[in-house]
């Protein structure tokens, strides 16, 4: 094998409000946990649906905007990789968890979020994301220039 690839895509909602805590070297983290849910149709015509629930570390400028603008029932984007770290819990027995360490997200609009819709935002980042309107725009004229008398 040449290589290998370590990439989690995750669409989700949060089932609770994001945990930011800073670290004492001053770094930021959120913890979100997402839940993704599944829903088929069993053999016996039943609609089942399993939810998967997924714990999600955001660092530095996603930390923040995840602050900012995330709440439980938020609807999100997130991309990273899973990494697995282990601790000694009170008995002394040690433990693994694995959690997704999130490089990108998108915050998607829905529930809870009236005022969240098309936002997003990478982990290179250390400030909040720009509003939609701010992003450039062909103006109308350029646009026309183009046009083809194409129906779409």
């Amino acid at each position: 094998m040449a290589g290998s690839v370590n990439k989690v895509i995750l669409i989700g909602n949060l089932g609770a409000d994001p945990e930011v805590r800073s670290l004492t070297s001053g770094a930021k983290v959120a913890r979100l946990r997402i839940a993704t849910s599944e829903t088929y149709t069993n053999k016996e015509g039943e609609r089942v649906t399993n939810t998967e629930w997924h714990s999600v570390n955001l660092w530095r400028g996603l930390a923040d905007v995840a602050e900012k603008y995330l709440s439980k029932g938020s609807s999100v984007y997130v991309e990273g990789k899973l990494r697995t770290r282990s601790y000694d819990d009170k008995d002394g027995v040690t433990r693994y968890v694995t959690e997704i360490e999130g490089d990108n997200m998108t915050m998607l609009g829905g529930r809870g979020d009236s005022n969240t819709s098309n936002a997003s935002s990478s982990n290179n980042e250390q400030s909040a994301p720009e509003p939609k309107a701010q992003k450039s725009q062909p103006k109308a004229a350029e646009a026309n220039e183009d046009e083809d008398d194409l129906p779409f």
